[in-house]
């Protein structure tokens, strides 16, 4: 058997990997068994699919069989991943919803909010905690300190409810109402969520834009935004907001 050219070897790679990730589309190179080069096919999407499917848990819950394996298929054919890190395999697959796919019929409203959510909880999950907390003075005053966000802790607004979406929760259209969301790592490493209203979503995104900002300063700005009557309600309201912000730890304290 004559040595394979360079050439030969370049178009054989070609042809081997067009065929794992699109074998109905792209035959496998001659003189492979077809039982030896499924070996690899099958394991190498089974193993992609199976990450997304426990990255994106809801979203595998919603779709059937049929059409979650279409569009996971769709991915691995057709997705350029700019990484080839396997945990970053979420991100490719939320850009690939986000940039490439094409709405389907079966697909749920708010399918791409839905998968950024999920998405967030990984992101959060390996996400690096990289505050000095010699820095930060835990039993500062909130109001007249400057309140400091946990790194880990990103404020997110969805026209749906993706918190409560589910095979049994599939809104036809968003609400009238946006939703807020602060999703968060606490100290026992777990992501969690918690829903906040219109005013505290509009605290902590000041405070996450100005750092140096003190929490009075911020609720003064929102009290002139919302043209509000009484002044000491709104920095008593958020007082009790950044309060609670830190008991769930997405507030550390205030900066020294």
């Amino acid at each position: 058997m004559a040595a394979m050219t360079e050439h030969d070897f370049k178009k054989y790679q070609y042809e081997f990997t067009a065929h794992l990730r699109d074998p109905k589309h792209n035959p496998a190179p001659e003189g492979i068994e077809d039982r030896r080069i499924g070996i690899y096919r099958d394991l190498l999407y089974n193993n992609v699919e199976g990450f997304i499917a426990n990255g994106f848990p809801i979203l595998r819950s919603i779709y059937s069989d049929e059409n979650w394996h279409k569009m996971v298929r769709d991915f691995f054919a057709r997705h350029q991943s700019s990484s080839p890190y396997f945990l970053e395999i979420s991100q490719e697959f939320l850009d690939y919803l986000q940039s490439e796919r094409k709405a389907q019929p079966e697909d749920p409203q708010g399918l791409l909010e839905l998968a950024h959510y999920e998405w967030v909880e990984l992101a959060l999950m390996v996400a690096e905690d990289t505050i000095d907390l010699d820095m930060i003075e835990p039993n500062g005053d909130l109001l007249q300190g400057h309140p400091v966000l946990s790194p880990v802790a990103w404020p997110l607004a969805y026209q749906y409810p993706v918190h409560k979406m589910g095979p049994a929760y599939q809104p036809d259209a968003p609400p009238e109402q946006p939703t807020y969301l602060v999703v968060y790592r606490n100290r026992m490493n777990e992501v969690r969520f918690l829903e906040i209203n219109p005013v505290t979503a509009r605290l902590v995104n000041l405070l996450q834009e100005n750092p140096e900002i003190s929490g009075e300063l911020a609720l003064d700005q929102i009290a002139q935004e919302m043209n509000h009557p009484n002044h000491d309600v709104v920095i008593q309201g958020g007082l009790s907001a950044l309060q609670e912000l830190q008991g769930y730890g997405i507030v550390l304290g205030v900066s020294k």
